[in-house]
């Protein structure tokens, strides 16, 4: 194949031909190249600022303890992101869109109304954490560095005129710096090697409040709207014209599913084990995102408080222009309507930038965030579960019943926990 040929088979829209997916002189890593990028868009939102305060607190609070509740969210992420990938290559068609053709008119609005909510505090998150990321690292009041945080947006957003796949590469770019950034921190707090393996395999609480705290875990790591995006990044990315093709296309998209997740849990992981390693080990509670910092600079030196600041900053800006698009996916595919991206940014910055203004504590708002996500997960999990259960829809790629048994007993543990959650913090 031509340079030209290549060229030609990748369009504007990051759509790939089947042909050129599978060219047989594809060999190794150009072999996997046409199938990376979705996962980690995804990926972002496992690794926004609501993570950076749930991980820090587990940490510092029980030490090494929780790591296997990190392990086992990712182990459920992986599941779960791999049935709305397969979603979209089966059906070519979306989540929301294929609720929209399955479900009832009165169903549609509802689910749609509730994952606007659901973005809207999944952006609260994001925009805060950017905003506090460029407080911490160069003492800009909250306000300036919100502004600064909405144009920073803007710019990542424009980036989509330019395609699907130079934005995949800008966000596969930044989850490495952010995972590069954690790396540097572990290798600095010199933990417990074995206390970190124990606290991987060993699933073990200490009462009520870690059950709480796990809960939270859970609750930050499996985001609604990642479900729903990722069908969407699926959906025409690479076409089958077939069973055959479309089995093939799944396992690749399997593989990007895998390295996401294993990069996310990893730096979520890393969050858990600093704070243990600094914090535990020294009686300190750390539950603030700026006292953190603050300790990571006099327990370790400035470049770990920087790197942790560059870390939060980049994880705010990257998810919150995914949840940008993700707020896009939703209104099209619930109820076929489409605003621009760049009205819909200028809208969803309004509630962060009231709370900013009104001078609430923003680590204290992340928490509250992370609540309201926990609304949206059953919404988004459930649908997911029934659609690729059913042969009607899914053809070939239906889920088998080991699959679909998995995937309820997921969904049960994810919104028992999560009601737990809503239940303790509103009560």
């Amino acid at each position: 194949m031509t340079t030209g040929q290549q060229s030609a088979a990748v369009a504007r829209d990051g759509a790939i031909s089947v042909q050129h997916a599978f060219r047989k002189e594809a060999r190794g890593i150009k072999r996997l190249l046409p199938f990376l990028g979705p996962a980690f868009i995804a990926a972002v939102a496992y690794l926004d600022p609501g993570n950076f305060a749930t991980n820090i607190t587990a940490g510092s609070q029980y030490g090494y303890m929780l790591l296997w509740v990190i392990a086992a969210s990712n182990l459920m992420a992986v599941l779960i992101q791999s049935l709305s990938a397969k979603l979209g290559i089966a059906t070519g068609k979306n989540l929301p869109e294929v609720a929209r053709d399955h479900l009832p008119f009165v169903a549609s609005v509802f689910l749609w109304i509730q994952s606007e909510l659901v973005i809207i505090a999944t952006d609260l998150a994001e925009f805060i954490g950017a905003a506090l990321g460029l407080h911490l690292l160069f003492h800009i009041p909250m306000l300036p560095a919100a502004i600064i945080t909405v144009i920073a947006s803007f710019a990542i957003l424009e980036l989509q005129r330019r395609g699907v796949r130079t934005f995949e590469s800008v966000i596969a770019g930044m989850v490495l710096l952010v995972a590069l950034a954690f790396g540097f921190q572990v290798f600095l707090a010199k933990p417990d090697l074995g206390a970190v393996a124990a606290g991987i395999v060993t699933p073990v609480f200490q009462g009520v409040d870690s059950v709480l705290l796990a809960a939270g875990i859970l609750g930050a790591t499996v985001m609604p709207h990642a479900i729903y995006l990722h069908s969407s990044l699926t959906q025409n990315r690479i076409v089958g014209r077939n069973d055959t093709e479309k089995k093939k296309i799944f396992k690749w998209e399997l593989v990007d599913i895998v390295i996401a997740m294993i990069i996310a849990g990893a730096v979520n992981m890393a969050m858990v084990i600093i704070a243990a390693a600094l914090f535990h080990k020294r009686g300190l509670v750390v539950d603030d995102l700026a006292v953190a910092y603050t300790q990571f600079g006099e327990l370790v030196g400035p470049i770990a408080a920087v790197s942790f600041g560059l870390g939060l900053l980049i994880a705010g800006i990257s998810s919150s222009s995914v949840g940008t698009l993700a707020g896009d996916v939703v209104m099209q595919g619930f109820i076929r309507r489409r605003i621009n991206l760049y009205l819909r940014r200028a809208i969803t910055i309004i509630p962060p930038l009231a709370i900013i203004i009104a001078g609430v504590d923003p680590t204290r708002a992340l928490v509250v965030s992370q609540v309201i996500l926990s609304f949206g997960i059953a919404f988004a999990l459930v649908p997911l579960l029934v659609f690729t259960g059913k042969k009607s829809v899914m053809g070939a790629l239906v889920n088998r019943p080991v699959t679909q048994a998995l995937g309820w007993l997921i969904a049960a543990i994810v919104i028992l926990l999560n009601g737990f959650l809503i239940y303790t913090m509103l009560f």
